[in-house]
């Protein structure tokens, strides 16, 4: 059992929900990622989604983009993320990690190379948007092999073949966007997701969290009330825009802190 199902095998246990927080590497700058990591440990991350810049980022919307682009301005690189994972495991061997991203940087250090270099870091998972489960059988394969769990998203428009398809080739969770649109938008439908969820993990057979759009503690809960998972990014890179370098870690930990609470709020945990 991997480290990510591990995870979601005690929280069902206890009848608590995961909190997922998303950051970008390298943002606002390399030096501040491993102790955002560590804040977002701190503040109750069950799992943390680590981006990997990239210079094209289509799924994501203005705020990550601008992560992104400050980011890459600052030297970071798919090496350089695995290098502070890495350093993140030497001192944290219970949360789990999973890279976020897109194909060409991969592709660009080769497929064999990256799967190596993240198992070694310490990886736990990977979600590639751009590698569908029909066109990366070589890649699943691969990241079978060294125990790495390979994240699928699925999307309010996708198909039963598609749920299929996904359930043979993933492991670990399912990421569901939960618009029809790119990551920070806001107009979620809370009874479309309600509805979607179960059929969908149902279909995989795997735990089910929901991200793109959920901004505080009253979106977080009512997600938290139907999916296993709960995913927050734009939201905290906003929090790191528009905090003082000396402020950012504290008020980074308290933000995922106030969601950690209503979810277990919710759970009645």
């Amino acid at each position: 059992m991997s480290r990510i199902q591990s995870t979601f095998a005690k929280l069902q246990a206890a009848g608590r929900k995961a909190l997922i927080p998303f950051i970008t590497a390298g943002d606002p700058d390399g030096q501040m990622t491993l102790p955002l990591m560590r804040a977002l440990a701190a503040g109750g991350a069950d799992v943390i989604e680590l981006g990997v810049p990239f210079s094209d980022p289509m799924a994501d919307g203005p705020t990550i983009q601008r992560a992104s682009e400050r980011a890459l301005a600052g030297g970071m690189s798919l090496r350089r993320v695995i290098d502070i994972v890495r350093l993140f495991r030497m001192e944290n061997d219970e949360t789990p990690v999973v890279l976020m991203g897109y194909a060409n940087p991969i592709e660009a250090m080769s497929q064999e190379l990256f799967v190596a270099a993240a198992a070694e870091a310490g990886v736990d998972g990977v979600l590639v948007v751009d590698y569908p489960p029909e066109e990366c059988a070589d890649f699943t394969a691969a990241l079978r092999s060294a125990g790495l769990d390979q994240i699928f998203l699925l999307a309010p428009t996708s198909s039963e073949q598609r749920f299929r398809d996904v359930a043979t080739a993933g492991s670990g969770y399912i990421y569901y966007v939960s618009l029809k649109g790119v990551t920070g938008a806001s107009n979620l439908d809370f009874d479309e997701i309600a509805q979607r969820i179960p059929k969908i993990r149902a279909a995989v057979g795997m735990p089910v969290g929901v991200g793109f759009g959920i901004r505080d503690a009253a979106s977080a809960r009512r997600i938290g009330a139907v999916a296993d998972a709960v995913v927050i990014g734009s939201r905290i890179i906003e929090e790191i825009e528009a905090s003082p370098r000396a402020q950012i870690l504290n008020n980074v930990e308290n933000f995922v802190r106030g969601i950690r609470v209503a979810l277990d709020e919710q759970a009645g945990t």
